[in-house]
């Protein structure tokens, strides 16, 4: 975004609750708050550029070709995607979070029971070589990827055998199997991951006024309300797992 731009294109690959999804066909989430507010306070218009991609990893290259102006889509920083993007200071601290169908496994309490067990990820998620690890050290019996869209597949094959276990940032997969019976997230705090806005390599500037407006709602309390509001937690270290 040029300081010239009027509009913030923001970014995201829908749905992924509680950060973005579609609520009666609007655009709702913590991260669409969020950016809607940043927005507010750098005095320009706010613009949602939904990611189709199948791999997560394709919304940098989007990025890089200038699709939208910033990433805001619960973004996990990554030394690799440190490579393909400018990081803003992060604005949540979480981690990976596993979910099992408790009536096919019931002794499944984490990854220390996963062996000889299948493993359901998304395609470019920070679960996948998390898991890919697991299954490498033999505490894990396969991976299962999933195209990026397909995770609400993946849940169903909890319960159907296509997979044993769906791996993946806990507020989101605390939120996808609240109304699914038997389904439930038996560990969290498998990894810590600092969530944040993602702008193209070298756009200093943008990152400048994003973390700008980003103090500001920490100032006002923005922020903590959305949390509050949307992950169920106050300040973004308490989001630590």
């Amino acid at each position: 975004m040029t300081a010239a731009a009027r509009v913030l294109r923001v970014g995201s690959a829908l749905p992924d609750p509680p950060f973005e999804f579609r609520d009666g066909g609007a655009p709702a989430g913590f991260d669409v708050e969020f950016t809607r507010a940043v927005a507010q306070v750098l005095g320009v218009e706010w613009a949602l550029v939904p990611y189709r991609g199948t791999d997560f990893n394709g919304i940098f290259d989007a990025l890089a070709d200038g699709e939208f102006d910033c990433i805001a889509s619960g973004t996990t920083v990554t030394p690799q995607r440190r490579t393909r993007a400018d990081f803003c200071a992060p604005y949540l601290v979480s981690g990976q979070s596993l979910a099992v169908d408790t009536s096919r496994h019931p002794g499944v309490r984490g990854v220390d029971d996963l062996g000889g067990l299948t493993v359901g990820v998304q395609h470019g998620n920070t679960s996948q070589p998390i898991v890919e690890r697991l299954v490498a050290e033999g505490r894990a019996g396969a991976i299962r990827v999933y195209a990026y869209d397909r995770i609400g597949q993946a849940l169903d094959d909890l319960s159907s055998g296509g997979c044993d276990a769906v791996m993946k940032l806990a507020p989101v997969l605390t939120w996808l199997v609240r109304d699914r019976s038997h389904v439930e997230v038996v560990e969290r705090g498998i990894s810590r991951e600092e969530i944040a806005v993602a702008v193209r390599t070298g756009d200093h500037a943008l990152r400048e006024r994003i973390e700008s407006a980003q103090r500001t709602l920490a100032a006002d309390g923005t922020l903590d309300r959305l949390r509050s509001k949307w992950l169920g937690i106050g300040e973004p270290e308490a989001g630590s797992l």
